[in-house]
């Protein structure tokens, strides 16, 4: 058998003039477009009427066989036609009508009738193909495979046809040890289609069969990707499938190591578990990383958790780079996994394991800008940060290489807060953090401030004069001549809610055209303390607005009398004034607790080489309480009085 399918392979390469023989299977000639139509469709009376009349009628045996071979414009007989198309019925009476060679017939691709129909998943003509093709006892043309050497269980298994599997494996059990011209058996295609019908038929019928895939994988490594069910199934064969899990791919990775990496599947990791010892879990790649590490460096903490309680010794291998897992969590920014290395005693002796660059955790969290994580290594997990690493820099030191402004200061604020010293080095050649992009970004910003600042004054200057609820004329006495001379005052001039507006308007007229002045200066001055201005400037321009809202608010009170449109707009105002504040101090604020940043200001006078390195640090700390407590304080008696005089 191997042999006549090797015999096919070489003599029917695509091109060559034995494909076009097989393609065309004798001098039938090219199919009639009425011929073609009726194959198509299923029509089996008129298909086989006009084989016969074509050809001269039942009598002419040899045309006949001519007229059966007839192809289409790509090399299809007309077996093709009806196995692509489904047509069971019309397949039983071509191939009674015709040979043998039928079954057998090649298209322009070297498919056969029976590789058309396991790639549309046809069961029933699947089914009747391989009965027809395994009658006389010559299973040859199961075996025959097309250009890309797929035979017909890869078509089927590849579009995940669990009938037309079942129906091949039963025939044939053999065909699932058959590999393409990539390397690839039909298990790995049938659980990358994600079919359970199709991987259970190869699973039961085919006991030793393998399970090779692209790249070196096996199916166990496409499986852990679609759900714990396929991978039960793999594991569940026998005898098979419990090796799978220690083979790798060309990278060195397991199954696992893919399991790994998706926190999504951690069924799929506990199955995997529960069906290999646990030797599996210290397994490593070819970069030196194990399962716990792959978990680790994405961020999977209850993967990791699994790996740690199957296999406790996995904790301590290290990488290539000689990195812990730990180490992998720090620089990849994922929390939850580094808690849980301190919440677990018997890892609290990796929080200041050093890898292959003399890097702990906390160098590494620094180096990624992640000051959550050095906040909770260094006040729950208590290391130390007085390590050097293999350059003399201690993790302090490394908060100077940071190109955003906000983690600058977010990893500084975290580290003083803790008393993080840097390493010892003469004052005059401390390095300063660059703040050349702060500054441009100042500059750069302060033109569309200075426009909103003008536009919020151009609102508030008019207000005063057109006051809500209009003027009264009333009389003002006489002028010197004796004329009387008539006063225009606002009609709303005794109501509370009325002066409020006017006090508002007014701070907010005088906040926002000081902006403008601080604004103005601040870049005509262009100061190493231009960025004082600058803040000063926001502080102004944030007040003016907040106060212009509330304007607006006592205006439309002012004016309705409607206590329910009054209470309506209240609400809207006061809702939307605290959200903004909360989505604006959230924006400015450093990504560290509040905590930390009065531990840092209760010790600030103490870290003068901080101080000197960034000069920045203290000065927006500062300036972000006031604006929080100024701001809220604002917010709160504004609200707050005009509640009251509604």
């Amino acid at each position: 058998m191997d042999l006549w399918h090797h015999s096919i392979q070489l003599s029917a390469g695509p091109g060559s003039p034995a494909a076009a023989t097989a393609a065309q299977q004798g001098d039938g000639g090219t199919m009639s477009p009425e011929l073609y139509l009726a194959l198509c469709r299923g029509r089996k009376k008129e298909a086989m009427a006009l084989l016969r009349q074509q050809h001269g009628g039942a009598a002419a045996a040899a045309n006949q066989v001519a007229g059966i071979h007839q192809v289409s414009a790509e090399g299809n007989s007309v077996l093709h036609l009806a196995a692509e198309h489904g047509h069971d019925k019309l397949i039983h009476d071509l191939a009674s009508f015709g040979d043998r060679s039928l079954l057998s017939s090649r298209n322009s691709t070297l498919d056969t009738p029976l590789h058309c129909a396991a790639r549309a998943g046809h069961g029933k003509a699947v089914s009747l193909l391989v009965r027809l093709s395994c009658e006389g006892g010559d299973d040859s043309t199961l075996w025959c495979k097309n250009e890309a050497g797929n035979t017909t269980l890869h078509l089927a298994a590849r579009l995940g046809h669990g009938a037309a599997v079942e129906a091949m494996v039963s025939a044939a059990p053999g065909l699932a040890s058959e590999v393409n011209n990539a390397g690839v058996l039909a298990l790995y295609w049938a659980v990358i289609s994600r079919s359970a019908p199709a991987v259970r038929s190869i699973t039961t019928r085919c006991g030793n069969t393998s399970a090779a895939g692209l790249s070196s994988q096996n199916a166990l490594h496409a499986a852990v990707f679609q759900g714990s069910e396929m991978v039960r199934l793999l594991l569940e064969w026998m005898p098979c499938g419990p090796s799978l899990v220690s083979q790798v791919d060309d990278t060195g990775s397991t199954p696992l190591h893919f399991a790994s990496s998706t926190g999504d599947h951690l069924s799929v990791v506990g199955a995997i578990l529960r069906a290999v010892p646990p030797c599996v879990v210290r397994m490593r790649d070819s970069g030196g990383l194990s399962a716990l590490h792959v978990a680790a460096g994405m961020g999977h903490d209850h993967v990791a958790e699994a790996l740690i309680k199957a296999c406790p010794d996995a904790a301590e291998l290290r990488d290539d780079r000689g990195g812990t897992f730990l180490h992998a969590a720090a620089r990849g920014g994922h929390l939850k996994v580094v808690r849980l290395a301190i919440k677990k005693r018997t890892l609290r002796g990796l929080l200041n394991a050093q890898d292959g660059d003399g890097n702990t955790p906390l160098h590494l969290a620094v180096a990624a800008g992640e000051p959550a994580i050095a906040e909770a290594l260094m006040g729950k997990g208590k290391v130390r940060d007085d390590v050097m690493n293999n350059d003399g820099q201690k993790p302090l030191d490394l908060a100077v290489r940071s190109t955003s402004f906000f983690s600058m200061v977010s990893l500084v604020a975290t580290l003083a807060a803790f008393e993080a010293q840097s390493r010892p080095e003469r004052r005059d050649r401390v390095q300063q953090w660059d703040g050349r992009e702060i500054t441009k970004a100042i500059e750069k910003t302060s033109d569309s401030l200075a426009v909103i600042a003008v536009l919020v004054a151009s609102v508030a200057f008019p207000a005063a004069n057109n006051l809500p609820g209009s003027y009264e004329q009333s009389g003002g006495g006489t002028d010197p001549e004796g004329k009387e001379v008539i006063k225009g005052m606002a009609v709303l001039q005794h109501e509370a809610i009325f002066k409020c507006f006017l006090i508002l308007d007014s701070f907010a007229l005088v906040t926002s055209v000081l902006a403008v002045v601080l604004l103005l200066y601040g870049k005509a001055s262009r100061s190493a303390g231009s960025w004082k201005t600058f803040g000063a400037a926001l502080h102004c321009l944030w007040l003016s607005m907040v106060s212009m809202v509330l304007a607006f608010y006592a205006a439309l009170a002012a004016v309705t009398s409607t206590a329910a449109v009054r209470g309506i707009a209240y609400n809207i105002i006061r809702n939307a004034l605290f959200v903004l504040l909360a989505v604006v101090s959230h924006f400015v604020s450093p990504r560290v607790s509040s905590r930390t940043l009065s531990k840092y200001l209760w010790h600030r006078g103490c870290h003068s080489v901080i101080v000197q390195q960034y000069p920045l640090v203290g000065a927006f700390l500062r300036n972000l309480i006031l604006f929080r407590v100024a701001n809220y304080v604002v917010v709160l008696v504004g609200v707050t009085t005009v509640l009251a005089l509604r």
